[in-house]
C-alpha cells in the first residue's frame, strides 16, 4: 500500500470515528461506561473474526504461528485501548459532542513527543508546527463555546495519553507480526473482556439499557471498532505515526460537523478557527514531505530521484 493509500485509508477512519461521538453520546444515556466500551468492542472483534481466522490458518501454513511475546503485545495494545475508550467514554458523559471531539486531538502533539522519546525517532519538521496548530484548535473549541474546562474535558484530556501510546505503537507490533487482522481482533477482544468485567463489578448494566443502546452499540462496535480499527491497523503499517496521528486528528472536525447536525451543537468564530487549524495542519503534515521530496529529485544529485520524505520517514518505522 502506497503512502498516499494509507493516508487515505487513515482518513475514513477519522470519518467513521467522528461520526462515531453522536452514537457514543446517545448511547451513554442507557448504559455505563465500562458496559459500552466492553459491549461494543467485543461487537467488533466478532465482525473481524474470520479474517482472523483466515490470517491465523494462512500462518500456520507458512510455519509462522505466533509466539508468546506476540500474545502479550496484543494483550499491551488491547491495556491502553481499554484505557483510552473508557476514560474518553466516562468523558463524553460530561461534555458535548463537539468539546469531546476536539480535545481528542491532544493525542497529537504527544505522538512526535513520544516517538522522539521512546524510539528515537525524528519526523519531518513539518509535523512539529502541525502538532501545535492541532494544540491550539483544540484550545479555541474549549472556550469558543464559553465554557471552562468540567470534568467531562479533563476526562478526555487524560484519555489522550493511551491514545498516543496507541498510535505510535499499533503499526510496528502489527507489521513486525505481519497479521493485521490478528492483532486488530485480539485487541478488541482484550478491551472488551476487561471492560465487560469491569462494569460487573462497578456498573452492572440491565438488559433494558442494553436494548435501548443497542443502535448505539451496533453503529460503534460494527462502524468504529469493527471497521475503523481494523483499517487504522492496516494503514499504520504503511504510514508513520506521527502523520498517521494528525490525518486521524480530521476526525475532530467530522465530530464537529455530526455534533452540528445531529446534536444541535454550535460553534462561533472562535471554533470555526480552530477547525481551520486543525485541517491546515492536517494538510501541511501531508504535503510538505512531498514538496521537499520533489524539490530534491530536481536537483542533481547524479542525475537521479529522491524518494519524498514522507516515504523515507514510513520506511524508517518499522
Amino acid at each position: 500500500m502506497s503512502r498516499i493509500r494509507a493516508n487515505l485509508l487513515l482518513m475514513l477512519v477519522a470519518l467513521i470515528w467522528g461520526s462515531a461521538f453522536v452514537a457514543q453520546s446517545q448511547g451513554m444515556a442507557h448504559v455505563g461506561p465500562m458496559a459500552f466500551t466492553g459491549v461494543r468492542f467485543l461487537i467488533g472483534a466478532l465482525v473481524v473474526s474470520p479474517l482472523m481466522w483466515l490470517e491465523w490458518r494462512s500462518l500456520q501454513r507458512k510455519a509462522r504461528p505466533l509466539q508468546r511475546t506476540d500474545g502479550i503485545k496484543i494483550a499491551g495494545l488491547g491495556t491502553l485501548l481499554l484505557l483510552g475508550a473508557v476514560m474518553q467514554q466516562i468523558g463524553i458523559v460530561h461534555t458535548s459532542v463537539t468539546n469531546a471531539g476536539f480535545l481528542t486531538a491532544l493525542y497529537v502533539p504527544l505522538v512526535p513527543v513520544l516517538g522522539w522519546l521512546l524510539l528515537r525517532q525524528f519526523p519531518h519538521w513539518s509535523v512539529w508546527p502541525g502538532a501545535l496548530a492541532c494544540l491550539a484548535g483544540a484550545y479555541l473549541l474549549s472556550g469558543a463555546q464559553g465554557v471552562s474546562i468540567s470534568s467531562g474535558d479533563l476526562w478526555i484530556i487524560a484519555s489522550t495519553l493511551p491514545w498516543a501510546f496507541h498510535v505510535l505503537l499499533i503499526g510496528r507490533v502489527a507489521d513486525r507480526m505481519a497479521a493485521p487482522f490478528l492483532v486488530a481482533g485480539g485487541q478488541f477482544a482484550v478491551c472488551g473482556v476487561l471492560a465487560l468485567a469491569g462494569s460487573l463489578v462497578y456498573e452492572p448494566p440491565s438488559w433494558a439499557g442494553l436494548q435501548s443502546a443497542s443502535w448505539a452499540l451496533a453503529y460503534t462496535g460494527v462502524m468504529s471498532v469493527g471497521v475503523a480499527f481494523t483499517a487504522q491497523v492496516v494503514a499504520q503499517r504503511y504510514a508513520h505515526a506521527t502523520d498517521a496521528a494528525i490525518v486521524l486528528s480530521s476526525e475532530t472536525l467530522f465530530a464537529a460537523v455530526f455534533g452540528y447536525l445531529l446534536m444541535g451543537d454550535r460553534l462561533d468564530t472562535a471554533g470555526l478557527i480552530g477547525c481551520g487549524l486543525i485541517f491546515v495542519s492536517m494538510m501541511g503534515v501531508q504535503l510538505l514531505p512531498l514538496l521537499s521530496g520533489k524539490a530534491r529529485a530536481l536537483g542533481p544529485i547524479h542525475g537521479a530521484a529522491a524518494l519524498p520524505a514522507g516515504d523515507l520517514q514510513a520506511n524508517s518505522v518499522h
